[in-house]
């Protein structure tokens, strides 16, 4: 089975983005979709909709990113027994410092040209790491403006293929669903390494406080410097 791990900041488009490329892909792939998500979705029934098979899972107050790593696995194994040729995981919309990447495993990341020609600099692995970037959302903006946003994504990831997507009218899908059909097949996502570690947590805050206090604050905690100044 082929696996592929969709990423990206809230709202910038993934479940459109995948519908599209499951519409290229249909007749050739049987597809599944995981949905990750931290309190509430229903991209899960847009999925079924489609004729997808679909799960979904809510971290709750657990880091996604965490969540992810936690379970992707029986994931893995779930769509295997389901019979699919390729499963879909979709992220929540994380954090910019977020790692959902795995070795060996296509990964995606999709980005908005809305978010601002700035944005590529400030997000983390999630995008430098990608084998492939999706932006969306080009339509909303100038010419002069998707081709900043391209150029800066590529300066922060050199080797990624950069794709402009449409999620409405399905423009750029098809270029896309070729590189997903090219994924390597897997049977177990056991034993494998993240791209890149995880965001460092495990403070008393992670544990449950909710008291505000140098007293109150254990574990991992980082302070700002020259306050004092």
């Amino acid at each position: 089975m082929k696996l592929v791990i969709v990423a990206g900041p809230p709202s910038a488009g993934k479940t459109a983005v995948i519908l599209k490329v499951a519409e290229a892909l249909a007749g050739q792939e049987t597809i599944g979709v995981v949905k990750f998500d931290c309190l509430a979705t229903d991209d899960d029934t847009l999925y079924e909709k489609k004729g997808l098979k679909v799960k979904k899972g809510l971290s709750g107050s657990m880091c996604p990113d965490h969540f992810f790593v936690s379970n992707i696995e029986e994931c893995v194994q779930w769509g295997i027994r389901e019979g699919l040729s390729m499963l879909i995981s979709e992220s929540a919309g994380l954090c910019n410092r977020c790692s959902p990447h795995i070795k060996g495993v296509t990964s995606v990341c999709v980005v908005d040209n809305l978010s601002g020609v700035h944005t590529p600099r400030k997000i983390g692995p999630m995008l430098k790491s990608a084998d492939i970037v999706a932006i969306t959302k080009g339509d909303i903006v100038s010419q002069a403006e998707r081709e900043v946003f391209a150029f800066r994504t590529q300066q922060v990831n050199p080797k990624g293929r950069i794709l402009n997507v449409n999620g409405i009218t399905g423009q750029g899908a098809y270029e896309l669903a070729t590189l997903f059909a090219q994924s390597p097949d897997i049977s177990t996502v056991q034993g494998c390494s993240l791209r890149f570690s995880m965001p460092s947590a495990l403070c008393s805050y992670c544990l449950g406080e909710t008291k505000i206090g140098e007293s109150y604050q254990m574990g991992n905690v980082r302070k700002m410097e020259n306050l004092d100044q």
